[in-house]
C-alpha cells in the first residue's frame, strides 16, 4: 500500500537536511568495530526525537520506538567504513584516518554507503516518531556497527540484543549499491551468499638464496597450494552449485637473496549452501595439508579470520514487499533479482531468532552516469558514492517506511 501524501511530503520538505546529514556521515566514517564518533552521533539525534537508546556489542546503538499496540519490527542500518582512499572529488570527500588491527594507519571511506544506510534509518526513525497517526505497534532501530568484517550482528547478539530488546516478527534491511536512483532490487530465497575468510601460513626452512638444497621454500610451496586452489571449483563441486575461491594477499621474504622459513596467502570463499560451503572448505584444507606434506614442510596454520552468515529472503515476505514497493515506487521502478555473490551478516538478526527477514538493494547512479560509464563504479570502490544524492536518499527512505507501515501502517490492508 502506498505511502499517505503527508509523509510523502514530510519526506520532501526534510530533504534538504537529509542530505546535509548524510554529507556529514560521509566525511567522518570510521573502521569496523572502531565507530564511536559515529554511534554517539546516531545516538545524539535519535535522543533529540525524544527516544531512548541503548548500545551492544561496542558501537552498536538500539532504540525502540514505541506507540500502542501492533507487530513489532526490526529495521537495520549498518556504519562501519572501509578502508579507502577516498578519490571521488566530492567536496564533502573524506579525508579522515584509521588505525588497523595491526598499528597501521590507513585512509578511511565510506565506499560501501553506510553513510546512507545511517542518513535513512534516522529518517525512518524522525518519521515514525513525528507521524505516529500512521502507525501502531513497536519498530527496534538497529543501526550495526562492523558489518565489513561480519564482527557487528554477531557482537550485539552475543551482548544479548533479543534477550534485552523486545524479539521482532519481522527484520528488515537495505543497502545502496550502483544501480539506478530511484529504484530497488530484491531476491526472493538467497539473497546474498555466505563468506569465509582463511589466512594461511605456510612454514618452510630458511637458507641462503643460493643454497636452495638446504632449504624448505614456502614461496614455492605457497604458489603450488594456491595453483591448485582453483581446481576446488572447477573440479571438486557441482556444475550446478556456486563457489567462489579467491586467494587475495600473498606475502613471503624481505630479501631477494633469502628463502625465508614462512609465507602468508588469505582466502576468500563465496558459497551459496551450507553443504557446499562445508564441501569447499574441506577440500581447501585437504590440499593445503596435502601440498605441505609432499614438500616435507612442516604442517601450515590455517586460521579463520571471519565468516559471513546465510541472508536468505523469505519468499513470501519478498513476494509482499515487492508488491508495497511497487505500489509506492511504481512497478517499473521495482524489480526481482537474482542473488548476489557479495556477503551480509545481516540474517543473522532474523535467523537466531527463527524469524524471517527481507534485505533489498537501492540504486545510486542517475541515469546520464549509467549512460556514460560502461561499468560504474562499484561497492568498496575509491570512487563509489551516489551521484544523484538526493533521489538516492528519497528512496531509501520511502522504501524503508514502506516495509515498516506494511506491517505496522493503520489504513487499508496494512
Amino acid at each position: 500500500m502506498p505511502l499517505r501524501s503527508a509523509l510523502r511530503e514530510a519526506i520532501s520538505a526534510d530533504l534538504a537536511q537529509t542530505v546535509e546529514t548524510y554529507k556529514e556521515f560521509h566525511r567522518s566514517p570510521e573502521l569496523s568495530m572502531q565507530e564511536t564518533r559515529t554511534a554517539a552521533a546516531i545516538a545524539e539525534r535519535l535522543t533529540a526525537l525524544g527516544l531512548t537508546t541503548m548500545t551492544f556489542g561496542g558501537t552498536g546503538v538500539v532504540s525502540v520506538i514505541e506507540n500502542g499496540d501492533g507487530p513489532v519490527v526490526a529495521y537495520r542500518a549498518d556504519t562501519d567504513g572501509l578502508p579507502i582512499a577516498e578519490d571521488t572529488g566530492l567536496d564533502y570527500a573524506s579525508t579522515v584516518e584509521g588505525t588497523l588491527p595491526d598499528g597501521s594507519t590507513t585512509k578511511v571511506m565510506h565506499g560501501c554507503g553506510h553513510d546512507t544506510h545511517i542518513t535513512v534509518g534516522l529518517a525512518l526513525a524522525k518519521h515514525l516518531v513525528e507521524h505516529c497517526e500512521e502507525w501502531s505497534g513497536t519498530v527496534v532501530m538497529l543501526f550495526q556497527p562492523g558489518e565489513e568484517t561480519g564482527q557487528g550482528a554477531r557482537a550485539m547478539l552475543d551482548d544479548g540484543l533479543w534477550d534485552r530488546v523486545v524479539r521482532p516478527d519481522v527484520v528488515y534491511g537495505q543497502h545502496v549499491w550502483p544501480g539506478q536512483a530511484g529504484h530497488v532490487y530484491a531476491a526472493s530465497g538467497t539473497a546474498m551468499a555466505m563468506s569465509d575468510c582463511l589466512r594461511v601460513t605456510v612454514k618452510g626452512k630458511q637458507a641462503h638464496g643460493s643454497q636452495p638444497e638446504n632449504a624448505i621454500d614456502p614461496i614455492v610451496l605457497g604458489a603450488y597450494m594456491i595453483t591448485r586452489l582453483q581446481s576446488v571449483v572447477s573440479r571438486e563441486i557441482s556444475g550446478r552449485d556456486m563457489a567462489v575461491v579467491t586467494v587475495g594477499t600473498f606475502h613471503g621474504g624481505l630479501k631477494e637473496n633469502i628463502i625465508p622459513d614462512s609465507a602468508e596467502f588469505k582466502l576468500n570463499i563465496r558459497t551459496f549452501s551450507e553443504e557446499v560451503r562445508e564441501v569447499v572448505l574441506d577440500r581447501i584444507r585437504r590440499i593445503i595439508l596435502a601440498e605441505a606434506l609432499a614438500s616435507g614442510a612442516p604442517e601450515p596454520e590455517i586460521e579463520e579470520m571471519y565468516r559471513f552468515p546465510r541472508c536468505y529472503n523469505d519468499p513470501d515476505l519478498a513476494e509482499a514487499l515487492l508488491s508495497d514497493l511497487g505500489a509506492e515506487l511504481g512497478t517499473d521502478q521495482v524489480h526481482l533479482s537474482e542473488a548476489v555473490t557479495g556477503s551480509e551478516d545481516f540474517g543473522a538478526f532474523g535467523d537466531d531468532i527463527d524469524v524471517p527477514y527481507v534485505y533489498w538493494f537501492f540504486g545510486g547512479y542517475s541515469p546520464e552516469k549509467l549512460a556514460a560509464e560502461e561499468t560504474p563504479p562499484g561497492n568498496h570502490s575509491p570512487f563509489f558514492a551516489p551521484d544523484d544524492v538526493e533521489t538516492t536518499l528519497e528512496t531509501g527512505i520511502r522504501a524503508a517506511l514502506t516495509a515498516v507501515l506494511s506491517r505496522v501502517g493503520r489504513g487499508g490492508d496494512r
